[in-house]
């Protein structure tokens, strides 16, 4: 069977060897950047009964359209989200979607989540900038005086897995921990907050850790930022569309919250210009899976989606299993 890979990624020529052993033909799009929309449109019209997509490639209705001899079987999306791909599409031609989450990902997701709240608490930023502006003349108390994270409280909007891995980092800053979640988790019923407007009240760092749906999109926005302490900072590692941007913006200038630490966007490549100029901003290009151990694993299961979807058994991560 032919496989199309949208771009080459890491660990490639280890992770792709159970294709080749199961005799694929498989076709790397050979230039190390996103692929173009209509470059992808004509390599679904070659033909291929397998897809392997990163959150770069929209996959809907329009691109589906392209494989015209309905030849597509399975698509594996490299990454653990999956909005950029139209599932209700991908059912009505029987096309199997599935994912790659896994620990190594989470871990790495909740370990950039850390140093957005410490470096954002104790102004590193704005000191960073100082030291490359050689203004630096001598110790002064006075100067970029942080808050400490010990004793504060850190709300976790969305207790899933990442989420309780931030939770358990807070441990040994002795955080107080509170999240807000559809429903409590089993065994971790303290700190459950039923309404997110009293967590955002009460939080002094709110970390975002929920799926975007219709439901959590700009879930976070001028209404209730207003809600937020004056010294609160929000960190976002999820999916960019979760927040208002503008809005984030907004409160900063005014002053209503602190600090906002991204490694998402909603118009990713491109975080709203105002936040591009603001000294309380830390944001990083949506590296919160890029160390070795997630990169290589989401490789691995993207490519053991593919060899069990095409060999017509239910591939592990199958996300549309109806």
């Amino acid at each position: 069977m032919r496989i199309f890979v949208a771009r080459k990624i890491p660990f490639w020529e280890e992770v792709s060897k159970p294709l080749v052993d199961a005799g694929h033909e498989v076709v790397v799009y050979p230039n190390h950047k996103q692929i173009e929309r209509k470059e992808i449109e004509i390599e679904i019209e070659k033909g291929y009964d397998g897809l392997l997509t990163l959150l770069t490639e929209k996959v809907d209705e329009e691109l589906l359209v392209h494989d015209k001899k309905g030849q597509l079987k399975v698509i594996a999306n490299y990454a653990v989200g999956f909005d950029n791909i139209d599932l209700e599409a991908c059912k009505k031609r029987s096309i199997a979607v599935t994912n790659t989450p896994c620990n190594e990902v989470n871990e790495s997701v909740a370990g950039l989540a850390w140093p957005l709240m410490l470096a954002l608490s104790r102004r590193l930023p704005e000191a960073s900038e100082f030291m490359r502006n050689a203004a630096y003349r001598g110790w002064d108390p006075d100067i970029f005086v942080g808050r400490d994270m010990k004793g504060k409280t850190l709300g976790i909007v969305g207790m899933g897995r990442i989420g309780g891995m931030v939770a358990r980092r807070a441990v040994g800053f002795e955080m107080k921990v509170v999240y807000f979640n559809r429903t409590a988790v089993a065994g971790a019923t303290e700190g459950y907050i039923p309404k997110m407007e009293e967590l955002l009240a009460q939080s002094d760092f709110v970390s975002l850790h929920v799926p975007l749906t219709s439901e959590t999109r700009h879930m976070i926005n001028g209404k209730n930022l207003s809600l937020f302490k004056r010294t609160a900072i929000l960190v976002n590692t999820a999916r960019g569309s979760i927040v208002d941007e503008a809005e984030v913006g907004e409160a900063l200038r005014a002053g209503v919250i602190a600090g906002y630490g991204a490694d998402v966007f909603e118009n990713e490549p491109d975080p709203h210009p105002e936040l591009l100029m603001m000294e309380n901003v830390l944001l990083t290009p949506h590296i919160a899976s890029a160390t070795e151990g997630a990169r290589k694993r989401m490789g691995e299961l993207a490519v053991l989606n593919l060899v069990e979807g095409l060999a017509g058994r239910t591939p592990p991560n199958l996300v549309n299993s109806e």
